[in-house]
């Protein structure tokens, strides 16, 4: 599958991963400073964004999808940036192309599965997924039903996109994400990476705790966990400056 990506800057190669209901697009800002040292790209996940949608979506495919697209942008190895989702998509390319990694950055994700924690928001894009939307605000009514958090409403809300005078849809793939997430939840196969490879956690987000660092240790030996304060799960969106500066000195170094 052929991937659509944005490309800026000029240097070594930087790929950046989105997460799960993301985009490239979401990176763009950072990816703006990136761009000053690095040759950066922004890829969509099959079944997000521009890309294409299919039936098959899991970790192997994406991976394989991330193969593809360096193989056809000529790009012989690169350095990596995934988060959440992405983060997983990263790890397990690294798994079966070592030779093609330089660097890996993991955010706010870990090695372990994950319970099913999504339920909510597959219940709001479903719902709006099986309706005629006719504007932004008939569909941020219908997500406020389901989800407090306001931030979260906004970050879905990039999803949506007219197809057609007065008719709003989703760009992801509802209806495959939805039935794929068992998958999208499962721990990353044994396979030990040796790349270089720093994970970043928000100290108010419960995606990596303390004891999960042994089991990140057994498949990534050579890699560093690090902090940052008063950020969740959305760190690189909640804490820009100290992500930017902890992930170049990381690459730079």
């Amino acid at each position: 599958m052929k991937l659509h990506f944005y490309k800026s800057g000029e240097g070594e190669p930087l790929i950046i991963i989105h997460g799960l209901f993301g985009s490239g697009d979401n990176w763009i800002s950072l990816a703006k400073q990136f761009a000053e040292h690095y040759t950066v790209y922004l890829l969509d996940m099959r079944n997000h964004g521009h890309s294409p949608h299919d039936e098959v979506f899991n970790y192997d495919v994406m991976a394989e999808d991330v193969h593809a697209f360096m193989n056809d942008e000529q790009i012989m190895y690169a350095h990596f940036i995934g988060h959440s989702m992405g983060g997983k998509v990263i790890m397990r390319h690294a798994q079966r192309w070592p030779d093609r990694v330089e660097k890996l950055v993991v955010a706010d994700m870990g090695v372990k599965s994950y319970p099913p924690h999504h339920d909510r928001i597959l219940e709001a894009l479903n719902k709006i997924d099986g309706q005629i939307i006719t504007s932004r605000k008939q569909a941020g009514t219908i997500l406020e039903e389901y989800i407090q958090e306001e931030s979260v409403r906004q970050f879905l809300m990039k999803n949506l996109y007219w197809k057609e005078k007065g008719l709003l849809k989703w760009r992801m793939n509802v209806p495959v994400i939805t039935r794929s997430m068992p998958s999208i939840l499962e721990a990353v196969p044994d396979g030990v990476v040796e790349a270089e490879t720093m994970f970043i956690r928000g100290d108010q987000s419960g995606y990596i705790l303390d004891e999960d660092k042994f089991f990140i240790d057994k498949i990534f030996p050579n890699s560093t966990l690090e902090t940052i304060a008063n950020a969740g799960h959305w760190l690189h969106a909640e804490a820009p400056e100290q992500f930017y500066s902890m992930v170049n000195a990381f690459l730079e170094g």
